[in-house]
């Protein structure tokens, strides 16, 4: 009886239908076993792996190589061991940038082998509107690629993330977010000082709260004491005024299909921040309460001060009350006031960011499109598109043109 042999069997050729069903018709009369299969398809040219058990060979190649003369498909064979690879522990490592050039892929590569780990598998999950990638690694310490990823990233126009591969990372149920310069592009209280004249002063304030110069709810009492007196109308044109941050509707109307609870917790306020759980259907929202009376505001706050300790807590409760783990929540914002909700996420991420919440966190988005966190996830750009395309009640808003984004 002829020896068994593991032979790898690699194709090329360009892609059209039947090519693997005639790959396949030649295994089974052969009496080959299937070991392994790996197929991707790169701008219309398949490449196709097949690990193969096969008793007598050369009648095997034989037939292999004479269906690829006749078929156009190239075929390069390697008897390999028959011993399996040893499985390995794997993390995903997410590349974003509005372009990514063989220098930065690069830089990311280096940090990971640096690191012990071993790039598997390279898939890329957008390219509108930023590219990103998604690296499978291999090994290696998580905490050591991490810290590589953070520097190579740092030197350059990109993000880098990296998560453990699981279960856990496949199945996140909640999304929370902070409201003021991530879902939105504004400030609202620096909208509101305007209308009251006091902007110059509350900005102030604001940016030194933002950056963990002054404690945060003692600037937030102080800002919100400038804006007494003011009328409904003033803040009916700030709620007019709003504007969501680019992608934050895609993000919102993404999560929501695929079944995630969503929430938004703010230092904000009630009356714009409810407006805008409504508009974009978000489940959870809490915020702080402006207090008025006849029509006009006092200065104050009422009720218990959302404050970063209360955005934590908040963030447990949703949690407790939806019966999700914490390991399966996401948490998203940008000052000093989220960071106990980022470290309480199973998935914290630094959206825009101040310095001392990039500096804070293990996964950083600078790129100005609150949808690019869906890649963070793992969802792919034309999964999107498709549930987009399919929703009859979905009117596609005009196409953001990205300065250097390379052609589909």
């Amino acid at each position: 009886m002829s020896e068994r042999s593991t032979i790898l069997v690699s194709v090329h050729c360009p892609d059209r239908p039947g090519i693997t069903a005639g790959l396949m018709e030649i295994l089974t009369d052969s009496g080959a076993d299937i070991y392994d299969v790996e197929q991707i398809v790169v701008r219309g040219r398949l490449t196709l792996n097949l690990l193969i058990g096969v008793t007598g060979e050369k009648g095997t190649i034989r037939d292999l190589l004479f269906h690829g003369w006749e078929n156009d498909i190239h075929m390069e064979f390697e008897v390999v061991e028959e011993t399996p690879t040893p499985q390995k522990a794997t993390s995903i490592v997410t590349l974003i940038g509005v372009t990514v050039s063989p220098e930065d892929f690069g830089a990311v590569a280096s940090a990971i082998a640096g690191g012990g780990g071993n790039i598997e598998r390279i898939s890329r999950l957008s390219r509108y509107p930023v590219v990103s990638y998604e690296l499978t690694v291999s090994g290696g310490d998580i905490n050591d690629i991490r810290a590589s990823l953070v520097t190579a990233a740092a030197d350059r126009s990109i993000d880098v993330a990296i998560q453990r591969d699981g279960l856990e990372r496949r199945a996140k149920r909640l999304v929370v977010m902070d409201v003021d310069s991530t879902l939105i592009e504004d400030e609202v209280i620096n909208l509101l000082a305007r209308e009251a004249g006091v902007e110059e002063r509350v900005s102030a304030l604001t940016y030194r709260a933002l950056a963990g110069e002054m404690d945060f709810s003692k600037s937030l009492e102080e800002r919100v004491s400038l804006l007494k007196g003011l009328d409904e109308g003033a803040m009916e044109r700030v709620a007019a005024s709003i504007t969501p941050t680019k992608g934050a509707r895609t993000f919102i109307r993404t999560l929501k299909r695929m079944g995630l609870v969503t929430a938004i917790v703010s230092a904000g306020f009630t009356r714009f921040a409810d407006a805008l759980a409504a508009d974009l259907g978000i489940d959870y929202s809490l915020s702080n309460t402006l207090e008025v009376e006849d029509g006009f505001l006092t200065g104050r706050l009422t009720g218990e001060l959302v404050d970063s300790n209360r955005k934590a807590v908040f963030l447990q409760a949703v949690a407790e009350a939806e019966e999700i783990p914490l390991g399966q929540v996401v948490a998203i914002g940008d000052g000093p006031n989220d960071l106990e909700m980022l470290a309480a996420a199973g998935l914290g991420i630094a959206f825009n960011a101040k310095p001392v919440v990039r500096d804070a966190v293990d996964t950083v988005v600078s790129v100005p499109f609150l949808d690019a966190i869906l890649f963070i996830m793992g969802i792919r750009r034309d999964h999107i598109e498709d549930a987009d395309a399919a929703d009859p009640d979905f009117e596609p808003p005009e196409r953001i043109e990205v300065p250097g984004t390379p052609p589909l």
